[in-house]
């Protein structure tokens, strides 16, 4: 096959404004991918669309949506159409005790981080079954190995991408579609101040790059794995967690959140 004849790739990343999905996003332009680039601020996609084009000659379209919505969701899937890689990175998190939090904004942060994931997951997955092939990249959290007290609802969302990941990678990958569940720890994205955290010394010690984990990711999901968690010191958590008692996991979660 000559180079002309290859297909190109099309990927749809969403939360690609900043952070991990923007990284991610200025690594798949690089591979060659023409992109569908979804987020709420248009000026910051709009910023990265040119700055791809010029960088490495591929086309993306620009999607304004609140994913938080169903309405969101939808109009996305009817905007982007076909694509090859699927990568849900869109989400938030904040601190704070659940019964002093705001209702909608928890709820808002579920049907982010869950429903629109799960929406996305479902309706590309199965166009990509159709066809033989694909890749999903779901970004999940190390705080989905532990429940996380003063962020109850954030750990169980991660929890759950995690846990749906690896189920839906198991139903696809005999259709020749993977399902990868991208799992950081502290990432330098500004993420812990949007959620109103401080971890000191540890997080300084710790956190990787945004660009060093979203390598780690789009590597991972061209190799089809099922999960990755970067950083030398997050790997041993899942082992760490499935060892401990939950009383020892709650209490160790409670003095890192405070």
């Amino acid at each position: 096959m000559s180079p002309q004849s290859i297909p190109i790739e099309r990927a749809l990343v969403t939360g690609a404004s900043s952070g991990i999905g923007r990284e991610i996003a200025r690594i798949l332009a690089a591979q060659g991918c023409n992109l569908v680039l979804c987020a709420r601020r248009r000026a910051e996609l709009e910023a990265l669309a040119a700055e791809l084009a010029d960088k490495h000659g591929v086309q993306s379209e620009v999607v304004v949506s609140n994913l938080a919505s169903v309405g969101g969701v939808k109009a996305l899937i009817a905007t982007a159409g076909e694509v090859d890689i699927v990568v849900n990175n869109a989400g938030f998190g904040f601190a704070g005790s659940t019964i002093e939090r705001d209702t909608d904004g928890q709820l808002s942060m579920i049907d982010l981080n869950v429903r629109a994931l799960t929406h996305l997951s479902r309706h590309y997955g199965k166009k990509m079954a159709g066809k033989g092939r694909g890749r999903i990249l779901n970004v999940a959290s190390i705080a989905a190995f532990t429940p996380g007290p003063g962020m109850a609802v954030y750990c169980a969302t991660k929890a759950y991408v995690l846990s749906f990941s690896r189920a839906l990678h198991d139903e696809l990958r005999p259709k020749g579609v993977s399902v990868t569940a991208l799992c950081p720890g502290f990432v330098e994205t500004g993420f812990q101040e949007v959620a109103g955290l401080d971890f000191g010394a540890m997080e300084r010690s710790t956190a990787v790059p945004a660009e060093k984990v979203a390598e780690i990711a789009v590597k991972a999901m061209r190799k089809g794995r099922r999960e990755v968690i970067p950083g030398l010191m997050n790997k041993p958590l899942p082992l760490i967690t499935r060892l401990a008692p939950v009383r020892l996991q709650l209490a160790v979660a409670k003095a890192l959140l405070g």
